[in-house]
């Protein structure tokens, strides 16, 4: 069963959109602008192309149409002056709210929400993706039927299936429920087979540092530059959405694995959040984030709270942090962050190698000193210590190896059985 809202349909000319800026509670009129900005690239990355723009300053939302009866009128206006076919709200409507715009406007009107996730929809590559994404857009329209139940019956189709008395918009919310239950079955599968892939993944010693930030900050091209991973990069918001995991070289020579994550946005919708926790444990299994913040962009502070309150949402704010500033090379480059940052250019290739020291120092501080001695039948275990540890000094007697080394604490006891003395 497909049961989906209209949005941006795939064609060659893009859908003519109208977009609506709300000014609300003590957000400023630069604050505004910004999230209008940021709302129009999303509509580019989603397909459509944005003809015109309104804005309003309410006091108080208006609960049949969010915005006042006089606005709706003249947005119409709008929409119809430059051939519209879609207007986008730049918030979030109730569905009462999205169904009496429609009404008065005669055409499809979607807000924020929608839009990013008709990006998702397009972006997901993995089952995986695809399964999260599915379930987000269930859950957003499972809120979305009052008054469209023979709009959805007829999309789905099967009307003469339903039992005697069942009416269309009763059997389309049992069939949504019916398939948010699938679906968070089949992600429970998913997740199951996730974590065994950690445990294996685990089982060899290496710390896990994973890419954070807002999305667009070059995350991608930072994971290209450090590791050659080969991950899609497009000037787009929301242009790779499911994670990759690369081995990483660090200059003392042991190996981490990096991994990047989705990117986030500002009200990024709580569907997303939900339906994407598992893509985010990768995060949750870190010894190291690296935030990720676009120098260049002049809402570069803004982001960065955003992308803090994403983590402390996800439970992840005390989790060990090293903030980089990206295209600080650029003569726009504004913002320099808190002192500790680092300064790189991802696509240039300029602090890449301080920023390798700076997380093999970071990592350092969780490694503990110890002495091994090794058969000389384990050469392979004194390979995997110079990978995954720092050796410091190796002495072979005719009993055995000696290796004074630092290994990180989650994988000491990996090797413990050959310590002969520790600090």
């Amino acid at each position: 069963m497909v049961i989906e809202r209209a949005g941006f349909q795939d064609s060659t000319q893009p859908q003519r959109v109208v977009i609506v800026g709300i000014r609300l509670g003590r957000m400023t009129r630069s604050q505004m602008e910004a999230s209008l900005a940021e709302l129009a690239r999303l509509i580019d990355t989603a397909g459509g192309q944005v003809v015109a723009r309104a804005s309003q300053e309410i006091h108080r939302v208006d609960a049949a149409t969010f915005i006042g009866k006089g606005k709706v009128e003249e947005i119409g206006a709008l929409a119809a002056e430059h051939e519209a076919e879609i207007i986008v709200v730049d918030g979030e409507l109730s569905p009462v709210q999205n169904r009496n715009l429609e009404t008065s406007t005669g055409l499809l009107v979607l807000d924020r929400t929608a839009v990013i996730l008709d990006i998702f929809a397009r972006r997901a590559r993995t089952s995986e993706g695809k399964l999260q994404v599915e379930l987000a857009q269930y859950e957003y329209l499972s809120t979305r039927l009052v008054g469209r139940g023979k709009t959805f019956s007829q999309q789905a189709g099967h009307i003469g299936t339903r039992g005697p008395g069942e009416t269309a918009l009763e059997y389309d919310r049992r069939r949504i429920r019916e398939r948010i239950t699938k679906l968070k079955r089949s992600l429970s599968h998913v997740q199951a087979h996730r974590e065994i892939q950690r445990a294996k993944r685990e089982a060899v010693p290496l710390p896990f540092v994973s890419l954070v930030g807002y999305t667009n900050a070059g995350k991608s091209t930072l994971m290209n530059a450090l590791t050659r991973a080969g991950v899609f990069v497009e000037d787009k918001l929301f242009a790779t959405l499911d994670p990759t995991v690369r081995r990483l070289r660090l200059p003392s020579g042991r190996e981490v694995l990096l991994a990047d994550t989705v990117g986030f946005i500002r009200r990024l919708p709580h569907q997303l959040i939900e339906s994407f926790k598992s893509t985010f444990e990768e995060a949750a299994h870190a010894h190291l984030l690296v935030h990720l913040i676009d120098g260049a962009d002049e809402d570069a502070a803004q982001h960065v709270e955003v992308v803090e309150k994403v983590l402390a949402e996800l439970g992840l704010h005390q989790k060990p942090r090293l903030d980089v500033i990206n295209k600080a090379d650029l003569p726009g480059a504004i913002y320099r962050g808190e002192a500790g940052a680092i300064a790189v250019s991802a696509k240039g290739g300029s602090g890449l190698n301080e920023l390798l020291g700076r997380v093999d120092e970071i990592l350092r501080l969780d490694f503990h000193r110890t002495v091994l001695k090794l058969p000389h039948s384990r050469g392979e275990v004194l390979s995997q210590l110079y990978r995954v540890g720092f050796v410091i000094n190796v002495v072979y007697e005719e009993t055995g190896t000696l290796v004074d080394c630092e290994l990180h604490r989650k994988f000491w006891k990996k090797y413990r059985e050959y310590e002969v003395s520790a600090e």
